[in-house]
């Protein structure tokens, strides 16, 4: 996948049978996904033109171009939806893509580094740094917040954090 783009939503499968799919929104305003276009494949094969038809709870319904029936639609359940990076908006200082956090090196406030962001994840309460390394039996969970994360520094592509009492397993 290049680092020239982000994946800013998913397919669903169909709805109903001429051939529209029900469209999973990752963006901050959920129906700018509609203007991001094209879309592509993660791999960067496949291209999508998408046009928003309707809403649904979680998300939408929509067109993609050269899919005209159900059994197309279903074939693209789980296709994650990547969009040019020069094709989304400039973000203010404070906030992040989470392609760019992931492969950052994550350091405490002494200096010392704890292991690399793995993952940002997002269970319905914010966003959550997973961070694995070799002094971590198993992956860490960070709240991204600024109280534990008072640091990111893309140019120097490190992360410091001020984690919570236990975040870090012993």
């Amino acid at each position: 996948m290049s680092e020239d783009r982000i994946c800013v939503g998913s397919l669903g499968g169909a709805f109903g049978v001429r051939g529209e799919v029900r469209l999973k929104s990752f963006c901050a305003e959920p129906e700018d996904i509609g203007t991001y276009g094209p879309l592509w494949d993660e791999a960067g094969g496949r291209q999508f033109i998408v046009g928003l038809t309707g809403a649904l709870k979680g998300g939408f319904t929509a067109v993609i171009d050269g899919v005209r029936s159900k059994e197309e639609a279903d074939a693209l359940k789980g296709v994650k939806l990547f969009a040019d990076r020069d094709a989304l908006p400039s973000l203010p200082d404070d906030e992040f893509y989470h392609a760019d956090l992931i492969g950052l090196t994550v350091v405490d406030t002494g200096g010392a580094e704890v292991g690399r962001v793995s993952a940002v994840l997002n269970h319905g309460a914010g966003d959550l740094l997973e961070i694995s390394g070799p002094g971590l039996k198993s992956p860490a969970l960070i709240p991204f917040t600024r109280a534990a994360v008072p640091t990111v520094d893309l140019g120097a592509e490190r992360i410091v954090i001020d984690p919570p009492e236990g975040a870090l397993p012993e």
